[in-house]
């Protein structure tokens, strides 16, 4: 049989801690409005209604007597006979009307109940107030001469376990939500935390974090610290290998310019002083993308001042840069060399084919954005991907680069 597929994925919240605590807090205030439903509606609606047909029964009857002889003798009588024996206190009210307006109860069942029940017994007008005494329930029924006015105890009329019964559903329910709201939140802190420090580690800074929560999340904390290490592990590895490489090949390099510096001068010393360069070049950016941001604590610094010192450098060299979006100071918290040697990539390859290049500021909330802007032909969106790559140089026209082997940009 075919169902249709129901998507709630829209109207639910995507947080686990709000998810947790619909789960938990839904289904016991639907049990909650359940239970009062069916006590209104089974228990307290017929107890009620029985107390007040009784009380409208005796009410009728007391009317009765007093309209069939409305003597003061028989006002005496029936007082005597509500007040010892039906729980009632009458009144008559000489030449008085019945009242026009009307107190409506909180609970619409509690006058509708009652209302029935004097309708099913009275065949005189009457008026009926719940709401102004705390223990009586005010009923006044229109007889010849006058207004009888009878007080009567509010349990006479109606069950007494209503108003009890509805605080400890609703105590009950705020207690149960509280328990839950704290429960689920300790659960999902150290959820919280283990995803703030994998985050962390992504962008290469080292979070203490300390296993807690329920077991499997213990456990996911366990797998991420042993994963974390083994990372780190692997990235000293790295590093060091390439460094012990660098170091080995730098030996024989030095010698070859030795060698070099004494040869007579030709073009091909200088072609071959090239090559040598071009390799010490390419170990120094090999040692450089080994090591990546690993090796490099955050600290507080100029954000300011580190690219004023890049606009220097770049313009020492023969490459103005403009950087008068740039605030005269901005102290922030990162890693200086790593963001350095960014800014110097993309200004260096700015400049390779570029003749105005300038850099920008721009804060959003907690975030900054440094932007290097120039008036070159850019790099084509499809192949932007392709150039953060560790050795890409996409086609010869854009990066037909002797002094790089397209590691800037894997770098920045």
């Amino acid at each position: 049989m075919w169902l249709p597929r129901l998507d709630f994925s829209r109207i639910t919240p995507r947080g686990l801690f709000a998810r947790s605590l619909l789960i938990i807090v839904l289904p016991i205030a639907l049990a909650q409005v359940i239970l009062t439903w069916l006590f209104f509606d089974v228990h307290w609606g017929q107890v009620s209604r029985r107390l007040s047909e009784a009380a409208a029964g005796d009410i009728a009857h007391i009317t009765r007597l007093y309209v069939a002889r409305p003597t003061p003798k028989m006002l005496a009588a029936v007082t005597e006979i509500a007040e010892e024996d039906l729980r009632l206190s009458v009144d008559l009210r000489s030449g008085a009307t019945l009242p026009v307006s009307e107190r409506r109860a909180t609970l619409p069942a509690i006058d509708r109940t009652l209302r029935r029940a004097l309708e099913g017994s009275l065949s005189r007008p009457f008026w009926f107030d719940t709401t102004r005494y705390p223990a009586y329930v005010d009923i006044q029924v229109e007889v010849p001469g006058g207004v009888l006015r009878f007080l009567a105890y509010r349990d006479r009329v109606f069950a007494s376990t209503g108003t009890a019964f509805l605080m400890w559903v609703i105590g009950t329910t705020f207690l149960l939500c509280v328990v839950s709201v704290l429960f689920i939140r300790n659960q999902v802190r150290p959820m919280e935390r283990l995803a703030d420090a994998a985050e962390a580690f992504g962008r290469g800074e080292t979070v203490s974090l300390r296993p807690a929560g329920s077991r499997e999340v213990r456990e996911a904390a366990v797998a991420f610290l042993h994963m974390r290490a083994r990372i780190a592990r692997h990235i000293d590895q790295r590093t060091n290998l390439l460094a012990g490489v660098s170091h080995d090949l730098r030996t024989p390099l030095t010698r070859l310019k030795l060698q070099l510096a004494m040869m007579p001068a030709s073009n091909d010393r200088d072609a071959a002083r090239a090559d040598i360069d071009d390799m010490e070049r390419m170990l120094d950016e090999y040692l450089a993308f080994a090591r990546g941001q690993w090796s490099e604590e955050s600290e507080g610094f100029d954000l300011a001042a580190l690219i004023d010192d890049v606009a220097d450098g770049s313009a020492r060299i023969g490459h103005a840069v403009d950087t008068s979006a740039v605030p005269d100071t901005l102290v922030m918290t990162g890693k200086p060399a790593a963001l350095r040697r960014g800014l110097d990539n993309l200004v260096g390859n700015a400049a390779g084919f570029a003749s105005q290049i300038a850099i920008s500021v721009v804060r959003d909330g907690g975030t900054v954005f440094v932007h290097v802007d120039d008036n070159g032909p850019g790099i084509a969106p499809e192949d932007r991907d392709e150039a953060l790559k560790p050795f890409s140089r996409l086609d010869p026209a854009r990066n037909q680069n002797r002094k790089g082997v397209g590691l800037g940009l894997a770098l920045t």
